[in-house]
């Protein structure tokens, strides 16, 4: 029996990561100098997806193991791993794992890889290790300290984590050197000569051999000597028939190139196009460095594809019929051929922005095969007062593969007729004033080809860094897709270069590139170029350390301190004074007499909560909001948010504040509805009402949501309206003796009530009572799930080693259901 494993929907995501182990993950107790020696573990990227347990299943008494990874380093890495799972690992198993070697997901591609599998190359694996290691390890170690740092200091750096990566930091330090050299540019004014004919019915302006001066009276000077002048004399005429050379194949760093510049796709969500349309067929892979087709490849049968394509249809069964030409000789990086069509569709079929990505690549292979664009160029030098002029004009006489990509078409301009030795008067002469200006800010398209350039990332991974240094507010993309630095990029890179300018620049990432690289050939052991590269960074890093206060007054320059920040809010339960509520990113908590932060969930509003204490630590309670009509309300503690005070909570629910590599997690910290203080009114005790339907959560009462009153998941999305309506809706300290959910008290409106007797006081299990079970809804998400059928009990608990009010009936029981509202 053979199995093969492909990760289908999945195959663009890492299916696994490196990451520390759980003692290094809290920040408040490891000094990050100590993650350059510290272990590091692979773990599922989804672990909710059970990758690792799905293999090890599928593999029982399988005989052979045939790997259809990308085929890239990456997808090696993953062969691998899937290799391990499967329980192929040993030296006799490893002869029956085979590799399969592919481009596209065509019937045609997946019969020939079939045909010829191979080894799985374990040096490129290796080499995907390598920089996962040292990226882990430098970015996270610079990343905690500055953020620690900074944030401990400044309360408007409007970034939820100021993070360093040795890509993404050159990646910002080529936006910033941009936006350098505009703001130190100083504009200098220049003077040029038009002298304008008029022959045939054409007015022409004549171009200056001199282009422009810089000295206003030496301009001034040529100005009278054609005016004097009057007469231009034709001195030479050319005609030339020019070429312009149809393109090479398409390789991913210039498709996201021209999906920013034309298509006006960011380089991340280009890659989330491409890769969406390879998945379904539409397009080969599109990971590739290479611009060169192998000889095999087959484009009478890809052109065919494209015949009844009703924009391009007639222009490509033309190339059938008179012959297409072969490609321009590209590039061959020996990975994958160019990104090319592999199926006809239409904007029905892939929606408006897959379409557009598909339609460039349609029309780009189209010219690859398409003649060469063809125009004469003429060239008419003219003499006046001893000065020297020209005017060109184009004209196109075969427009090849520019019919297919008219954006690339030549301009053309007509020219009347001279003849050598004709004499014309002019009719004006124009001083024309100007400045010299700055560059403009880098594009998205400038700033990928900056990268390829100097070697800083992969085509996988260039969307990623520059998607990280806009989530981080390092740059904002503005018109045009500029990218615009922001104070904080700003701050950061001229830190860098008073401190250590290898740290920003491309230089040490190409060496880095360079030695994996070695790594993938098996020219080198990977663990040696680790050990060689950690050491060097880890000296950086104490440097760097030592001269923080180089950065930290470019920040004082820069932004407010904690104390000038925010406004005041809630009172601290340690001194009762007030602290202050600074909601930049990272929204936290600021107490100025205990100089202690305390951080908040992100993406959302806090408002004081009733001026309501905690009975642990005697902070006010705050109240969190999501955006939206569906997002949640909880009460939350800001000192348990940041300590849980019951044990196992930080471990299951990560009450540190950051994650270890740099990014706040969605449920940082121990909320109310996580709290199993049996007492507080506010804990999950108090407010649980039953099992969540979805998960192994609790549904709880959020006590803030009426008119629209509802219990919420304090583990996944899942939201359940209560009788709408109602003028208050509060939780009891009874159980049901049926499923043992909390009761609940309804007060109804006078006016809505559905009690026979005009009564508006009810109290009931919504589970087991028929009155209130009739008047809930379940919602998920953005889906309405309503089922059918009687109701039973079953049974669920709370996590951390705690029982929760997660103890009743669960609806996903087959004999529950919610009723239609």
């Amino acid at each position: 029996m053979v199995i093969s494993w492909h990760l289908k929907e999945e195959r663009f995501l890492p299916a696994w990561s490196v990451d520390f182990p759980a003692k290094y993950q809290d920040w408040t107790v490891t000094d990050p100098l100590d993650l350059f020696q510290a272990p590091i573990l692979k773990a599922e990227s989804n672990p909710k997806a059970h990758i690792r347990r799905h293999l090890s299943q599928e593999a029982r008494d399988c005989g052979h193991l045939v790997l259809w990874l990308d085929c890239d380093r990456e997808g090696e890495n993953i062969c691998f791993e899937v290799v391990e799972c499967t329980g192929f690992h040993g030296n006799e198993a490893r002869r029956r794992v085979y590799r399969a070697r592919f481009s596209s997901v065509t019937e045609k591609d997946i019969l020939k890889a079939m045909d010829n599998l191979v080894e799985p190359n374990e040096d490129e694996a290796r080499a995907v290790d390598a920089r996962q290691e040292i990226d882990l390890k430098v970015g996270v170690a610079f990343t905690r300290f500055q953020t620690s740092y900074f944030q401990g200091k400044y309360g408007n750096l409007d970034s939820r984590v100021i993070s360093y990566g040795p890509c993404q930091t050159p990646t910002l330090g080529f936006c910033v050197q941009r936006y350098l050299q505009i703001n130190t540019f100083k504009p200098e004014k220049f003077w040029a000569l038009h002298p304008y004919i008029t022959h045939n019915g054409y007015e022409l302006q004549l171009e200056w051999e001199r282009n422009k001066l810089f000295d206003l009276d030496v301009a001034v000077m040529f100005q009278n000597l054609v005016m004097e002048d009057g007469i231009v004399e034709v001195t030479d005429i050319s005609e030339k028939q020019e070429s312009k050379s149809r393109p090479s194949g398409l390789n991913t760093v210039n498709l996201l190139k021209v999906a920013s510049s034309a298509l006006g796709f960011g380089p991340q969500m280009a890659m989330q196009l491409a890769e969406r349309l390879y998945t379904q067929g539409f397009i080969s892979y599109p990971r590739t460095e290479s611009t060169a087709y192998p000889s095999s490849f087959d484009f009478k049968s890809t052109l065919g594809m494209q015949t009844n394509n009703p924009t391009w249809g007639d222009y490509v069964q033309k190339l059938l019929d008179d012959g297409f030409h072969r490609p321009r000789s590209g590039t061959d990086a020996g990975d994958h051929p160019p990104i090319t069509p592999m199926r006809a569709a239409n904007e029905d079929m892939l929606g408006n922005d897959a379409w557009k990505l598909y339609q460039y690549v349609c029309q780009h292979f189209i010219g690859t095969v398409s003649p060469d664009c063809k125009y004469v160029r003429n060239k008419v030098e003219f003499s006046i007062g001893g000065e020297i002029f020209r005017c060109i004009g184009q004209h196109v006489i075969v427009k090849g593969f520019t019919s297919i990509m008219p954006w690339l078409a030549v301009n053309e301009k007509n020219l009347p007729q001279f003849k050598k030795g004709e004499k014309i008067e002019v009719s004006k002469v124009e001083l024309y004033e100007g400045e010299t200006s700055p560059p403009d800010y880098l594009s998205e398209s400038e700033l990928i080809s900056l990268m390829e350039k100097n070697g800083i990332g992969t085509d996988a991974s260039i969307p990623v860094h520059i998607n990280n240094i806009c989530e981080r507010n390092f740059v904002q993309v503005q018109a045009g897709r500029k990218l615009v630095p922001t104070a904080l990029g700003i701050s950061l890179i001229r830190g860098y270069q008073c401190i250590d300018p290898d740290l920003c620049l491309p230089d040490i990432r190409s060496f880095i590139e360079q030695q994996i690289t070695l790594v993938a050939k098996g020219q080198v052991d990977h663990s040696r170029v680790v050990e060689h590269v950690l050491q060097q960074f880890k000296q950086k890093f104490i440097y760097f350390v030592k001269q923080i206060e180089n950065m930290d007054a470019l920040f004082e320059a820069q932004f407010s301190p904690l104390a000038d920040s925010g406004r005041a809010l809630s009172k601290c339960g340690k001194c009762l004074r007030y602290m202050k509520y600074i909601s930049t990113q990272p929204s936290r908590m600021y107490c100025g007499t205990c100089e202690e932060v305390y951080y908040l969930p992100q993406k959302g509003t806090i408002k004081l909560y009733k001026e309501l204490t905690c009975p642990l630590d005697n902070f006010e309670l705050l109240i969190f909001s999501l955006a939206g009509p569906e997002g949640k309300s909880f009460p939350l503690c800001p000192y348990c948010y940041n300590s849980p005070p019951f044990e196992g909570i930080d471990t299951l629910f990560g009450a540190t504040k950051t994650s270890s590599t740099g990014k706040l997690g969605k449920g940082a910290g121990m909320p109310c509805f996580l709290c199993p203080h049996p007492t507080c009114p506010h804990s999950l005790i108090a407010q649980g009402v039953c099992a969540c339907p979805e998960c192994s959560g609790t549904l709880v009462l959020d006590p803030v949501s009426a008119p629209k009153w509802r219990l919420y998941c304090n583990m996944c999305n899942c939201l359940v309206y209560l009788p709408q309506g109602a003028h208050k809706i509060s939780t009891t300290r009874d159980r049901c003796p049926e499923c043992e959910s909390t009761i609940l008290e309804v007060d109804f409106n006078k006016k809505t009530t559905p009690l026979l007797d005009g009564s508006t006081l009810y109290t009931g299990c919504i589970l087991c009572d028929e009155l209130l079970h009739s008047l809930v809804e379940m919602k998920h998400g953005k889906s309405f799930f309503k089922r059918m059928g009687s109701r039973g009990r079953g049974r669920g608990s709370g996590r951390g080693g705690f029982r929760g009010r997660g103890r009743g009936g669960k609806w996903d029981d087959p004999k529950m259901s919610f009723r239609d509202f």
